[in-house]
């Protein structure tokens, strides 16, 4: 069973589109613009094509999103036709990913380098305790007097 069932898809001869309305099942309140757009394009086969999300929404009281999508042959056709503040936001969220990648990687190799540098530290911290514990001894006791 697939998680994707299409409720309309047409082709607009006119403005040179397909209109794609889909509802994915069970991924309310999960589901991302740039995850389903992929999703599309790999249950519709739409590896060259462009696919924008121009509108999703989360049906009330059900896990289920409601998502239109336009498919156009070009970037530039798309430009020509859609509100240019989504490709804008397109743009804007590439280089958030392009970004966010690099830190990612970094996160990932830094745990790995702090584990091999915390197990010496350990060894002296478990040592270090009990000599600490004594020098605290005597000053509390000069304290109270």
């Amino acid at each position: 069973m697939s998680m994707i069932k299409t409720v309309s898809d047409v082709e607009n001869s006119f403005l040179s589109r397909r209109e794609i309305t889909c509802n994915f099942q069970g991924l309310g309140g999960k589901l991302k613009r740039k995850e389903a757009i992929e999703m599309i394009t790999n249950e519709f086969n739409l590896e060259n094509k462009t696919v924008i999300a121009i509108n999703m929404k989360n049906q009330t009281g059900r896990p289920n999103v409601t998502g239109m999508f336009y498919v156009y042959d070009s970037v530039e056709l798309a430009k020509k036709q859609v509100n240019p503040t989504i490709f804008e936001r397109l743009e804007k969220q590439a280089k958030k990913d392009a970004e966010a990648a690099p830190a990612e990687e970094a996160a990932e190799a830094a745990p790995a380098e702090e584990a091999a540098e915390a197990a010496p530290a350990e060894e002296a911290a478990e040592a270090a305790p009990a000599e600490e514990a004594a020098e605290a001894a005597p000053a509390e006791e000069e304290k109270k007097e």
